[in-house]
């Protein structure tokens, strides 16, 4: 389904405060490893919503949830990227929190440390179906998927964005919470998407598939339309049971991988807001993750330039 060129997008999805610690030498267990820590705004909805503004998208809303802690700093920070921050705060918990660390030495591995906060407190008597006025494409973070309140939140926005015709993107956004949500769960709960955009490892746990196109043409039998991120291999685009198209990566100089995929999706979302075909939309997110990576932090440069 494509939704008419032009309008606004929709995010739904987790506001955090990413704090990224750096290093290069292996962690030393029960002493000091030197690290460069950098706090950024963060957060699998929030980095999309920023990078499909900086795509081109010229209205982007995001609804998610926050602490009384820090709901100024991130209202601020998301206006800055030119997104409209549709923010619930929430006094009982605090702003979800993200503690990312990132190997930039042989290894290059990253590992989470996730404490979600607030943001998977958002829960249906945050939603209305006015949220949808105007809008051309919603798209809803794959961590709402992880919480009851949220899981009804998916159900109640589903259902008024078919009612209204309103095309309905997810990424699923975690092998880990994946795992433990289980596979048949999370394909029951994603009946109505019409874009599923997984990782590699994503579309390989959610199939049992070890090759990346099988995978994605498994799982485009559930969805009707599926973007695949690879990585330095590009991205897949697959219908209706087969793979369509192999769209290549942008060669690039990696620094930090955290929110390259949001970046891919945001740039796509954006692409496909102003009418792109799905690979015109996988070229762009190709070319978004390419500068997401050789960036610290999952967010876009902005337009006056970075503090």
């Amino acid at each position: 389904m494509n939704a008419a060129a032009g309008g606004t997008l929709l995010v739904v999805g987790d506001v955090v405060t990413d704090v990224v610690a750096r290093h290069r030498e292996p962690l030393a267990t029960g002493t000091d490893t030197t690290a460069s820590i950098r706090r950024l705004p963060g957060g699998a909805g929030a980095n999309v919503a920023c990078w499909a503004a900086y795509g081109g998208c010229g209205d982007v809303r995001l609804l998610g949830r926050v602490g009384t802690d820090e709901a100024a700093w991130h209202e601020r920070e998301l206006l800055a990227h030119g997104v409209r921050p549709l923010l619930v705060v929430d006094r009982s918990a605090p702003t979800a929190t993200v503690v990312c660390l990132v190997d930039t030495g042989a290894s290059a591995e990253r590992t989470f440390l996730t404490d979600s906060g607030a943001s998977l407190r958002l829960e249906p008597g945050d939603w209305s179906d006015t949220l949808l006025d105007g809008v051309a494409r919603l798209h809803l973070s794959g961590y709402l998927l992880f919480s009851e309140p949220s899981r009804a939140l998916v159900t109640v926005a589903l259902a008024a964005a078919r009612a209204r015709n309103v095309p309905v993107s997810m990424d699923p956004a975690s092998t880990g919470f994946l795992t433990v949500l289980g596979v048949d769960r999370f394909l029951k709960l994603v009946e109505g998407v019409d874009v599923l955009l997984p990782s590699r490892d994503e579309a390989r746990l959610l199939t049992g598939l070890s090759d990346t196109a099988d995978a994605a043409a498994e799982l485009s039998r559930h969805v009707p339309l599926v973007i695949a991120k690879q990585g330095a291999e590009g991205a897949l685009v697959a219908r209706s049971g087969a793979v369509r198209a192999r769209v290549p990566a942008v060669p690039a100089s990696e620094r930090d991988s955290t929110g390259a995929g949001d970046a891919f999706t945001g740039a796509f979302l954006a692409a496909m807001v102003a009418g792109a075909t799905p690979e015109d939309a996988t070229a762009k997110g190709c070319r978004a993750g390419a500068v997401a990576v050789e960036r610290v932090g999952g967010r876009p440069p902005r337009a006056g330039g970075d503090r």
